[in-house]
């Protein structure tokens, strides 16, 4: 049945821009009978900053490009060996609020690493995910016609100074850590698996359909 599936789609490497619109796309066309999908992606390095971004959170871009977005929260940074996850699900169809699906997409992460013995939270004043006061995963999402697009960022073995060229979030001083360095999933394609099926149990879909890229997206 249509409420109980999942189609999974794997970008692999992509440029922010071309995704974000693909995802902007889908969202406006959509109807009551569309799939529910989850993307699944790295983007080249990228600020990304939120409709309420505020310019003194981008301390030193430098040579990364800065996209202006329709998400909520601040500023964040997207690189290679960053899992990037895209939830364009129909909330309600699925008959849960906002808040509800935040914090599902927060447990589905805590859930996972919890598999690897890390104990990781989420904070209520402070939409992601933390180990030991560091962020491990920046979430920011956007509602239309109620549905949701943009997703989730769960560092696991990049280069993390770009961090450092921004308060990350809109918090100065904030710590970022990533996976890899909490023993817990060593690649992007480990991580992606792992919280693909927190994130589907969680959110109670009977089957997973996988596919590759963005061909095809109505079937």
């Amino acid at each position: 049945m249509l409420q109980d599936t999942l189609h999974v789609r794997n970008l692999q490497h992509q440029d922010y821009e071309s995704v974000w619109r693909a995802m902007q796309e889908y969202t406006d066309t959509r109807d009551s009978e569309s799939f529910d999908q989850l993307w699944i992606v790295e983007h080249p390095p990228v600020f990304t900053q939120g409709q309420a971004g505020k310019e003194e959170h981008l301390l030193n871009p430098g040579d990364i490009p800065v996209i202006q977005v329709d998400r909520g929260g601040q500023v964040t940074y997207h690189g290679p060996g960053q899992l990037v996850m895209y939830p364009l699900i129909n909330i309600k169809r699925r008959q849960i609020g906002v808040r509800q699906f935040v914090t599902n997409i927060e447990q589905a992460i805590v859930q996972m690493l919890a598999q690897y013995k890390v104990h990781a939270y989420p904070k209520p004043d402070a939409p992601g995910v933390y180990v030991d006061d560091k962020k491990v995963a920046s979430l920011g999402l956007r509602i239309r016609k109620g549905c949701s697009f943009h997703g989730l960022a769960l560092n696991v073995d990049m280069d993390m100074s770009p961090f450092q060229r921004i308060n990350p979030c809109g918090y100065a001083g904030l710590e970022m850590v990533q996976t890899k360095a909490l023993l817990g999933p060593a690649t992007v394609a480990e991580a992606a698996d792992k919280l693909t099926q927190t994130f589907s149990d969680i959110m109670g879909y009977q089957a997973l359909v996988h596919h590759q890229g963005l061909a095809n997206l109505y079937e």
